[in-house]
């Protein structure tokens, strides 16, 4: 299959495969309310998601370097359908439902990275970097799409259904995957470079490698924190305006909001090729942090105001994601990718269990107000700006 055609497909793959991801986040303040959930408790159910992706990813990740990533990413598809639909079928309060996200986020560490290594396997050459940024751009896209789809059918035919209705989606993820990537033998270790599938060692002593990890992890702390209280965001801020009627709901806003994260992923990675990746990415860092510190005090400013500046933040948090993943693959040598792919993994998404519960935690003990937001918010822009320390340290590539 020509180049073109076959990122198209897993990229399609890929955004079908996440129409759940955000399932929870969307219907957030509703859930909230009908289980009585706090904001710590909610935390925990945005987070463990997140903890389940990072567990298993170090172990599914690693295994693309000895077997085919087609053997990783099947079954994982099927779990994350079936994990999606008995949440709909049987999510009742903070165990099941945090129960089932763990297994969602198990199902997107067998299909995200594994899918990614596939395709850098299969395009080389000066098409990978571009190719690897519009992988993870569709990363966005199903996010996206994941919020306007709770938001729609939530309302039309309930919570619970709408849940297994999307189950839907990572099965036609699972067929595109099987119908466009080949079959693939990894190739063989280097008989003197001894790797196991959780030798932090072999990549942790490639300084370049090290530094897009660290970067990548506080970039998910801010990126996932963000995501996982977006919606709930917009909802609190349009409550101290009950007198405006707001032509898009929450969930619509926080769709066109995360869509924007798409163009903003690959403008960021060619920002990133013309004026030096370690540099541009240390800009976005720096701005997307300090942008971050401010935006949750301006809740109680106009709903539109607020609602651009979430547009904008959605934007700049996501200027350095396709950067720091294609320097990472081009650091890393062929023979260790998948290793290298599941720190990556394990550092950011270990992080993205912990800003939201984090996040929460802020909320409960600042008295949920204003200022409550604006301390939450603050929390995801510092640890952001400490990526570009990072870069500045290890000097990547």
């Amino acid at each position: 299959m020509r180049p073109a055609p076959f990122v198209f497909l897993i990229c399609l793959a890929e955004a079908l495969s996440m129409t759940g991801t955000m399932y929870f986040p969307a219907l957030l303040p509703s859930l909230q309310s009908e289980w009585g959930l706090t904001n710590t408790e909610a935390g925990w159910i945005n987070g463990i998601f997140f903890a389940g992706y990072a567990v298993t990813s170090p172990f599914l990740v690693g295994l693309t370097d000895r077997i085919d990533a087609r053997r990783i990413y099947l079954p994982s598809a099927a779990l994350a359908a079936l994990s999606l639909f008995l949440f709909g079928w049987m999510a009742e309060g903070t165990w099941t439902a945090a129960g089932l996200r763990l297994l969602a986020g198990i199902g997107l560490a067998g299909t995200y990275m594994p899918g990614l290594r596939a395709l850098s396997d299969n395009v080389a050459g000066s098409k990978q970097s571009r190719s690897i940024v519009f992988y993870t751009a569709s990363y966005g896209i199903g996010t996206a799409l994941s919020v306007c789809l709770a938001g729609l059918l939530a309302p039309l035919i309930g919570w619970r259904a709408g849940a297994e209705l999307l189950a839907l989606g990572p099965v036609a993820a699972l067929l595109l995957f099987a119908a466009a990537v080949p079959p693939r033998k990894p190739p063989a270790s280097d008989a003197g470079l001894r790797i196991s599938a959780l030798d932090l060692k072999a990549v942790l002593a490639d300084r370049g490698a090290a530094g897009y990890i660290l970067g990548y992890g506080a970039h998910c702390w801010e990126l996932f924190g963000f995501r996982s209280w977006l919606v709930a965001f917009l909802v609190f801020s349009l409550s101290l305006q009950p007198d405006f009627t707001p032509p898009l709901s929450p969930q619509n806003v926080a769709m066109i909001i995360l869509l924007a994260g798409v163009p903003a992923s690959i403008l960021g990675n060619e920002g990133a090729m013309a004026w030096g990746r370690r540099r541009a990415i240390t800009l976005y860092m720096i701005g997307s942090g300090i942008l971050g510190c401010f935006i949750g005090f301006t809740a109680g400013l106009n709903f539109y105001l607020v609602s651009a500046l979430s547009f904008l933040y959605g934007m700049t948090n996501l200027f350095d994601s396709g950067a720091l993943t294609a320097g990472l693959v081009a650091e890393s040598p062929e023979r260790q990718r998948g290793l290298t792919l599941a720190v990556y993994s394990f550092t950011g998404f270990g992080m993205a269990f912990l800003a939201p519960l984090a996040f929460g935690a802020i909320l409960d003990a600042a008295g949920r107000g204003v200022a409550a937001w604006g301390f939450a918010f603050a929390s995801l822009g510092i640890v952001c700006m400490s990526g570009a320390l990072w870069l500045r340290i290890f000097r990547p590539r």
